[in-house]
C-alpha cells in the first residue's frame, strides 16, 4: 500500500495546468511536466503539428485541442465547460511558457473569474536562459515582441532607455535589421547579446556593443532573443586643481569662506571637494 503522503503527491487536482515545454532541445522538459501531460485528459496546443513532435517522443496520448491567437476567444466556453466537469486540462505553447508572449492569458483569466484553479509547471525559458549567459545585471525587464509600428516602438524605447537594468526582447531577424537604427538611437553605450537557436544544434550567441551593431547580411532562421545590458554609468572622474584654479582660490579666500569656495569650484569645475578644501586649509595655515 502506498503511504497516504505519497498518494496525495501522485494525485492531480482538477485544474488548468500551464505547462512549460522545451524551447529547442526536446530533452529540456521536466519529469513533472511529462507526468502532468500524460494525466491530462485534454491538452490545449498552439499548433498541434508542432506539439505532436514532443508528445509522441514521450508517449503522451492525451486529446489535443487547437488553441492559438486566432481561436482562443472562441474556445473559452468549451474549455471552461470541460474544466467545470472536473477534468484535468493542460495548456502548452509551441515552445516555452504559455501566456508569456504566447496564447494563454485569456483562458487563465477566465479560469480566475470562474474560480477554477490554475497551476504553473515551470520549465525552459528563452528569457532566463539568455539573461543567465549575458553577464549583464540579473535585474531585468522583459519586453516581449516588438510592436508592428515603428512609432509605438520609439514611444516604448523612450521609456525603456531610462531603465537601469537588463532589457530582454523577442524579435525576428528581419524586424531586427529594420530596428537597428532605433536601437542605436535609444540604447547607445550599452552592450548587447543576441541569441538564436537556444539549446539547438546551431545555437549562436553574438556579443557586441550597441554602437557597433550591423545588419544581418543573410537572415538567420527562427526568432532572436536579445538582451541589452544595464546602463554604463561612469563614476565621476574629478579633475585636479591646476595653477589657474589655485590663483583664483588665493583671491577668493580673502573674501569667501572655505565652504563657499569649495561649493563654488566643485560645481563649476568638477573638482573634488576634498582637494579644494585641503588646499584652502593649507593657505589658511600658511598665514
Amino acid at each position: 500500500m502506498i503511504p497516504q503522503r505519497d498518494k496525495k503527491i501522485n494525485e492531480l487536482k482538477y485544474a488548468l495546468y500551464v505547462v512549460s515545454t522545451p524551447i529547442g532541445n526536446l530533452k529540456d522538459i521536466t519529469l513533472r511536466a511529462i507526468k502532468i501531460l500524460k494525466q491530462s485528459e485534454y491538452i490545449l496546443c498552439e499548433d498541434t503539428r508542432v506539439s505532436k513532435n514532443l508528445l509522441e517522443k514521450y508517449n503522451i496520448k492525451s486529446k489535443l485541442i487547437s488553441n492559438h491567437k486566432f481561436n482562443e476567444k472562441k474556445n473559452i466556453n468549451k474549455i471552461i465547460e470541460i474544466l467545470q466537469s472536473k477534468k484535468i486540462v493542460s495548456i502548452i505553447s509551441d515552445a516555452g511558457t504559455p501566456a508569456i508572449s504566447d496564447p494563454g492569458r485569456i483562458i487563465v483569466n477566465e479560469c480566475i473569474k470562474n474560480n477554477i484553479n490554475v497551476y504553473p509547471v515551470p520549465g525552459a525559458s528563452a528569457v532566463t536562459a539568455a539573461v543567465s549567459i549575458s553577464g549583464f545585471s540579473e535585474k531585468y525587464y522583459f519586453y516581449g515582441f516588438f510592436p508592428q509600428k515603428n512609432k509605438n516602438l520609439k514611444e516604448d524605447f523612450k521609456i525603456l532607455s531610462n531603465l537601469n537594468c537588463s532589457i530582454v526582447f523577442f524579435i525576428s531577424p528581419q524586424k531586427f535589421n529594420k530596428a537597428i537604427g532605433v536601437i542605436k538611437n535609444f540604447f547607445s553605450g550599452r552592450k548587447i547579446l543576441i541569441c538564436r537557436e537556444i539549446s539547438k544544434f546551431y545555437e549562436e550567441h553574438i556579443r557586441t556593443n550597441v554602437t557597433e551593431l550591423k545588419l544581418f547580411d543573410k537572415l538567420p532562421k527562427g526568432e532572436l532573443t536579445v538582451v541589452l545590458s544595464e546602463k554604463d554609468i561612469k563614476k565621476n572622474v574629478y579633475k585636479n586643481l591646476n595653477e589657474s584654479d589655485k590663483k583664483n582660490i588665493k583671491k577668493m579666500i580673502k573674501t569667501l569662506s572655505i565652504k563657499d569656495i569649495t561649493d563654488l569650484l566643485s560645481q563649476n569645475k568638477n573638482i573634488s571637494k576634498k582637494e579644494i578644501y585641503n588646499y584652502c586649509l593649507k593657505l589658511k595655515n600658511e598665514k
